[in-house]
């Protein structure tokens, strides 16, 4: 088994690119953007569609994509981590729609493919909570087409998991490969004539400034596209905490071991359980399956390849076990992690400040595939001054109010709501009933959702 190096979907690709030739020296452009993952990239997109003339240059620590973006589960999600109204809804659903337009009309090779998503409910706490879940959506305005409940042979017929009792669909999900996603939109944005810079890590965001070790990059604008590796820059280390997320992937699963779990779309997959787990099926019949494992490193550390401890590692091959009997004679092939940004109120936000020409996108909270592309276009918007439908969304100019903790209180209190979380899973699958101490994990860090 491969562990780290830093995600199986580099690895499916023949390992990680070369790198592009740092920055050369101080520069002067319209736009500098920090980071050159899913936010990065969409914005210089977006950015230079609309006004090809902008001079922008991307600023990247490691290689186009080598963060969240190449490590992720690979859910371009219609769901986003804030509460919105039905427009706010509806902008995520067509986001989905908006990063498939893309990568057909640019040619991007990363298996797109819009099978929707199914929330499971495997035992009687989480029936419960999946009811609750569809309530909500209904509360929100989704109907039949959005969300739909799935039971018995309805169920079986989609897919066939060892513990299900019943789950809710919806299409508003596209499965990709997320590392090729972010390598070849990386290569669009560089035929468009966007600068990217590699291995230039940014050490600080000043206004109209962003300073490198290679010297200081003025621009128009700054865009901090950051997401969870933002405790690097200085003056920012608990702006955006960096929850660790981790994966595995199967060998390419046999045809009868994929006939007898009936999985013949694409559907991106999750449970119900406070520390749930992540699915999908890949164009190549591998299961790759996530969840939290070490859920943080003190003092907002990050790996730098993707490292993961051999506890996760097995911990996620019995729950893959547990969902899909016909996979346990599956040999896992890679093992990998990566970070998330959260803030402190655990919501999405976008924003842009004439005054200091710094904007920013991030809070994703690991639905980030298909945000980053929202927060892209806004980001884009908000700089041109341009007055479209997006940047009147309730996100938008969202204030994180508060930041994390200082050490050790920020690592103790993330620590503890997920070995609370991990022991209210056990004690609601043994007793039937929901456990309190989810809600006193809830608290203890202010997650809603």
């Amino acid at each position: 088994m491969l562990i780290g190096g830093p995600s199986f979907w580099f690895h499916d690709m023949g390992g990680l690119p070369e790198p592009r030739p740092s920055l050369p020296g101080g520069t002067d452009v319209d736009v500098a953007i920090v980071g050159a993952g899913y936010t990065g990239l969409w914005t210089a997109y977006y950015l230079k569609r609309a006004d090809p003339s902008l001079r922008i240059a991307i600023l990247e620590r490691e290689v186009a994509g080598y963060g969240a973006s190449g490590r992720n589960g690979g859910w371009v999600s219609g769901e986003i981590a804030f509460e919105g109204d039905r427009r706010t809804r509806l902008a995520v659903y067509d986001t989905v729609d908006e990063v498939g337009r893309v990568c057909a009309a640019e040619g991007i090779e990363c298996d797109f493919e819009k099978g929707g998503s199914l929330a499971v409910a495997t035992n009687d706490v989480q029936l419960a909570r999946l009811q609750r879940y569809l309530d909500h959506r209904r509360h929100g305005g989704d109907g039949e087409d959005d969300a739909r409940w799935l039971e018995g042979d309805e169920l079986t017929a989609r897919i066939r998991l060892g513990d299900a009792l019943a789950a809710v669909y919806t299409p508003h999900c596209a499965r990709v490969q997320p590392a090729r996603l972010a390598v070849g939109l990386a290569g669009v944005v560089e035929r468009l004539g966007v600068e990217i810079y590699e291995r230039t890590p940014v050490r600080e965001i000043l206004p109209g400034v962003a300073r490198t070790d290679q010297g200081d990059v003025r621009a128009g604008w700054v865009v901090r596209a950051t997401e969870g590796y933002t405790a690097s820059i200085r003056g920012r280390r608990r702006r955006l905490l960096p929850m660790n997320s981790s994966m595995i992937a199967t060998e390419p699963l046999t045809p009868e071991a994929m006939a007898a779990i009936g999985w013949e779309g694409a559907e991106t997959i999750h449970d119900l359980a406070n520390a749930y787990v992540y699915i999908q099926r890949t164009a190549d019949d591998r299961i790759a399956l996530g969840g939290r494992g070490v859920p943080y490193r003190f003092g907002s550390r990050t790996d730098r390849h993707g490292e993961i401890a051999p506890g996760t590692v097995a911990s996620l091959e019995r729950r893959l076990h547990e969902l899909f009997p016909a996979a346990a004679g599956a040999r896992i092939d890679h093992g990998w992690s990566g970070v998330l940004g959260v803030p402190r109120d655990w919501q999405f936000a976008v924003g842009a400040d004439p005054a200091r020409r710094v904007a920013w996108s991030g809070g994703y909270v690991g639905v980030g595939v298909a945000a980053a592309n929202l927060g892209g276009r806004i980001v884009a918007d908000l700089i041109r001054g341009e007055r479209s439908d997006l940047v009147d969304l309730p996100f938008v100019g969202h204030a994180w109010r508060r930041d994390w903790e200082p050490e050790p209180l920020r690592y103790l209190g993330v620590t503890a709501m997920y070995a609370l979380y991990r022991t209210a899973d056990k004690r609601e699958a043994a007793t039937g009933r929901p456990s309190r101490l989810a809600g006193i994990a809830n608290r203890i860090t202010g997650r809603t959702h």
